[in-house]
């Protein structure tokens, strides 16, 4: 593989800890959010900067396959809602719903198109077979 970008981000202690990117741009406090026992609190945790990095990811692919088939995605959005659950084997296990707003398409579009992002975006292929990704095409009404 050619290696086109790399960064490194460290964390000390964990969901309670610091979070800080090798350049400092990213550099925050961690805390749980409430629904996980912690303080809650204006504080990041990992599934929102999970969330963060999957909606980018997505929509730069979103953009990727909208410029292959010669179609503007206008104002468009994408939003990702990860969940965080227990299976029945008590093993921690993330979801994700990425939901794609795409004004001005028709449904064929862009189903195509999201679709097609999520097969080449690096997050859905770091957690295809891993992780329950289900995708949303959100329209306008008319």
């Amino acid at each position: 593989m050619k290696n086109l970008y790399k960064t490194s981000v460290t964390t000390q202690g964990g969901r309670n800890g610091r979070t800080r990117s090798e350049d400092g741009v990213l550099d925050m406090e961690l805390k749980k959010p409430k629904g996980l026992g912690g303080p809650g609190g204006n504080y990041s945790n990992p599934e929102q900067l999970f969330a963060a990095g999957y909606s980018a990811c997505y929509g730069s692919a979103l953009e990727h396959v909208a410029e292959k088939h010669k179609v503007d995605l206008g104002d468009y959005s994408v939003t990702a809602t990860v969940k965080l659950g227990v299976t029945d084997k008590e093993n921690l296990q993330l979801t994700v719903i990425l939901d794609s707003y795409i004004p001005g398409v028709d449904v064929e579009t862009g189903e195509k198109l999201v679709n097609e992002a999520h097969e080449v975006c690096p997050y859905s292929r770091a957690t295809r077979d891993n992780v329950d990704v289900t995708l949303n095409l959100l329209l306008d009404e008319e």
